[in-house]
């Protein structure tokens, strides 16, 4: 709907009781922010321009200011480095992901992650070295294949138990039926 200018303002406002609910007063103190914001001649919506003209600057400064890692995307020149670099980086599980390997994940700190192996590689450490460095690092955690230990004995041991469990809840549905 747009809005009538000069007297019909006052009465459309009053006619349309949903476009100011409340009082008189209130009815009153619409008419006149309307009639000043219609008022030739003047700035409209000086705050929201400048807003939006911040948002733009924002996004567009927000790509430039964020730090790339050197070797996230980047084949290493050696092929036999990339291959270990990539047979790595598939048992390295993102910490930001936490589904992901490392080597599939978009996020800035799998990138970094990725660039940090391909360094280490490059500089003539194994890759179990790196990894080593990268659960002392991250922890555990990051690893798909956890060394076992004091705390990573249960992930070892929950297979082991589940298939015993799944035996005996099967042997006993058999005895039922017999």
């Amino acid at each position: 709907m747009s809005l009538p200018r000069s007297a019909t303002l006052r009465s459309a406002l009053i006619r349309h009781p949903g476009l100011v609910p409340g009082s008189a007063k209130r009815q009153a103190t619409a008419y006149e922010i309307v009639r000043q914001a219609l008022r030739p001649g003047r700035p409209r919506h000086k705050a929201g321009v400048t807003v939006v003209v911040l948002a733009l600057l924002a996004s567009f400064a927000t790509p430039a200011m964020a730090q790339q890692a050197p070797l996230a995307d980047t084949q290493l020149s050696d092929p036999a480095q990339e291959a270990q670099a990539k047979a790595l980086m598939e048992t390295i599980r993102c910490v930001e992901c936490q589904g992901q390997a490392i080597s599939d994940s978009n996020a800035d700190i799998a990138a970094n992650m990725r660039s940090l192996i391909r360094e280490r590689i490059k500089a003539g450490e194994s890759p179990e070295q790196v990894r080593a460095w990268l659960i002392q690092r991250y922890g555990d955690y990051i690893s798909y294949d956890p060394p076992l230990g004091g705390a990573t004995w249960p992930l070892w041991a929950a297979p082991f138990v589940l298939l015993v469990i799944g035996i005996a809840i099967a042997r006993s549905s058999f005895r039922r039926k017999r």
